[in-house]
Order: C-alpha cells, then sequence, then structure tokens
C-alpha cells in the first residue's frame, strides 16, 4: 500500500519543478560563489537570481533577504541580536510559538538583561491583542515576536492589526512566517515588519534551507563568523543547491496558489464533516488555515495507541504530545489553551498532493480506533 501522508509539513515529496531544477544545480553548477572565477559567477548568479524571487514574492528589496539553514537559525539571530544590536529591552510574545521562539527566549533570559513578557491567550489559542496594546504603551524599547499561523492548532494571526499597533508605538515586529509562506497573503509593503523567516520544506522546498527578511532601518550583526556570504550576515558557503530549490518552490506554490487553496479547503471541509461521524469529536483552535486541523479525540482504552495504529497502516501524521523519559504529555500549546490531558490529539496536515478518497482512508481507519456515533 502507498503511503499516505497527511503532514505535508515533513513528508510530502518535492514537486519535479524542484528535483528538476536541483538536479540540474547539481550537475552543471559545481562552484563556489563566493570565487571569482568563471564558475564561481555562475553560482552565485543562481543565489541572486533566487533572492530576487524571494524578494518579489515578499514585496521586499532584495537586499532584505538573506539566505541561510532554517528559519530556526534566522530567530535565533533576530532576537538574540536585536538585544545587543538595537538595544531592545523587552521582547513581548506568546506561550503557543514554536519552540525555536520560547527556548531562545528561555536562554535569553538566563544569559542578558531582556525582559520576556508573554500574552494572554484564551481556550481557542486566540492572542490578547488588546494586552498587547497596553504594553506598548510603555516607554519602552520592544521587539515583538508572533508567529502568523500557529504550527500546531493553525490558527492565523491578525498581521495587519500587530503591524499597526507596533508601527504606532515604535516596537519592532518580528514574525515567525513558517507555516504562512506561499499559502497566505504576505507583502511587508502592506503590513511592515522588522523580521520574518521562513523555511523551504513548509512550501514543498527542499529541507535544510530557509531566508530571513531584515528591513533595512533595522540592521542586525551576524551570528556566524569565518566569511563575507551573505553580505557578512551570515557566514558560510551557500548551499547554492537548496537555495534554488527554495526559490522554485515558493514560485510555483505562489503560480498556483488559489488551485491549491480551494483543493486544500475541499479536503479540510470533507475532514471536518466525516470526523462528525465519530463521537466527542473536538477541533483545537479558531480562526484556521485549512492546511492543519487539530482534532480531539476522547479518552478510551485504546486513545493512546491512536498515533501507532495510524502509522501502522501507513498514515503519516501528527502527535499534539511530547514525550521525555518515555511520559507522554500535552504540547504547551495544548497545555495553554486547557486541552484535557485525558483526551488526545492529533495534527493533520494537509497539501494540494492529497485526495479525497485519503481522507475517505483516514475516517475508516479511526473508526476502528475511536467511538462511533450511534444513530437514533
Amino acid at each position: 500500500m502507498q503511503h499516505i501522508y497527511l503532514d505535508h509539513a515533513s513528508t510530502t515529496p518535492l514537486i519535479s519543478p524542484v528535483i528538476e531544477e536541483m538536479n540540474v544545480v547539481m550537475k552543471e553548477y559545481y562552484g563556489n560563489a563566493s570565487s571569482i572565477h568563471h564558475h564561481g559567477r555562475q553560482a552565485k548568479m543562481l543565489i541572486e537570481n533566487a533572492r530576487k524571487t524571494i524578494a518579489q514574492a515578499l514585496g521586499a528589496s532584495i537586499g532584505e533577504i538573506f539566505f541561510c539553514s532554517s528559519a530556526t537559525e534566522a530567530h535565533n539571530m533576530i532576537l538574540t541580536n536585536a538585544i545587543s544590536d538595537l538595544d531592545v529591552k523587552r521582547i513581548i510574545s506568546s506561550p503557543l510559538e514554536h519552540h525555536c521562539i520560547i527556548h531562545t527566549l528561555d536562554h535569553l533570559v538566563k544569559e542578558t538583561d531582556v525582559e520576556v513578557v508573554y500574552l494572554n491567550v484564551d481556550q481557542h489559542g486566540t492572542i490578547d491583542l488588546d494586552q498587547l496594546q497596553n504594553l506598548l504603551a510603555e516607554d519602552q524599547k520592544t521587539l515583538v515576536s508572533l508567529m502568523y499561523v500557529n504550527n500546531e492548532i493553525g490558527n492565523i494571526l491578525d498581521m495587519n492589526r500587530v503591524s499597526e499597533i507596533c508601527s504606532t508605538n515604535g516596537a519592532l515586529f518580528h514574525c515567525d512566517t513558517v507555516q504562512g509562506v506561499g499559502k497566505l497573503p504576505l507583502n511587508v509593503n502592506d503590513t511592515p515588519l522588522a523580521f520574518l523567516a521562513g523555511s523551504a520544506h513548509k512550501f514543498n522546498g527542499p529541507k535544510g534551507v530557509g531566508f530571513l527578511y531584515m528591513n533595512g532601518d533595522n540592521i542586525i550583526s551576524p551570528m556566524m563568523y569565518g566569511g563575507a556570504q551573505e553580505r557578512n550576515i551570515r557566514a558560510g558557503t551557500e548551499n547554492i543547491i537548496g537555495i534554488t530549490g527554495m526559490a522554485v518552490a515558493l514560485e510555483k506554490a505562489l503560480e498556483q496558489k488559489t488551485e491549491r487553496a480551494d483543493h486544500i479547503k475541499s479536503l479540510n471541509q470533507h475532514m471536518r464533516t466525516r470526523l462528525e461521524e465519530l463521537d466527542d469529536i473536538k477541533i483545537n483552535g479558531t480562526d484556521q488555515i485549512d492546511n492543519i486541523l487539530s482534532v480531539s479525540f476522547p479518552p478510551t482504552d485504546r486513545a493512546d495507541m491512536l498515533m501507532f495504529n495510524l502509522d501502522i497502516s501507513r498514515i503519516s501524521a501528527s502527535s499534539g504530545s511530547a514525550c521525555s523519559s518515555g511520559i507522554e504529555h500535552d504540547s504547551h500549546v495544548l497545555q495553554h489553551i486547557g486541552h484535557p490531558a485525558e483526551r488526545k490529539t492529533i495534527r493533520f496536515s494537509f497539501s494540494h498532493f492529497n485526495t479525497l478518497e485519503e481522507i475517505d482512508f483516514v475516517i475508516e481507519k479511526l473508526k476502528k480506533f475511536t467511538p462511533v456515533k450511534i444513530e437514533s
């Protein structure tokens, strides 16, 4: 049986134009982009063409785009160096951010004098933006770090409102846009930000490559030293294969944006309809992107085996829990929205590669492991 992937973030295969372009680069462009000889100039051209593609997609200047290994690397550099280079005294975030943000902030609290404030969230995962506005009324150099789309429950941030609040109060807005790039509107001219970052594999590009947008008014120093690559912002020989693949993937994602979105919406709605056949099912979050569906299952004697049984059925999904020392517990996101610990959450992520038939296959498998509604 062929695998049914319902976790596009990590398992969906690269679309063929991406593979084709990366293969060409591997075969024909083996120069170091930092070298001044012919082969080096060819490699440099690929990087700059990719930079132009990413910049145009974001409405940014090509001089504001920097390539790196991942959004995690970019976020670490932004948060750390905004303190030292931009005199940031306070960082306001939310407890629902990705671990690359939360863990970096935990480290910075220990190692620096920065104050970190987490905004309140309700049981649906909605962030209290009125609280943000009140906090920014205080005269203190602040960086606001909030994600565009929550990677677990799919909630979409009102970026326009956050940008407006930050601009009005002189705060810097840094956004983790990993789950939104290539799927949702994102233009730094319409929604001004100081920083954002993305990862190629979230829009069907290769893993191990990402990009950073840095507004020209808020320049920070590099986190890695050793070379002048990326205009002295990120030392190290550029990954021209990954960078090229990322640019092609984003280009295709934007070209097919409406078509993909319509298809994924139909998958999401079909999944929700079919889930109604099961008993006591709840959806975590609100105002969500269609690519992510966080489903809470009732406690049963077989609930703990849900992920295992789905995997055995060759269905790839993600658990809404973390495991440490053999003890499973709800993720930090689920804990902060008050998800009952006795229930089991599974995140299904939809790709434009998925089909309605695959959704039906998943539901039929779930019926074997979870309570089904009894018709009256």
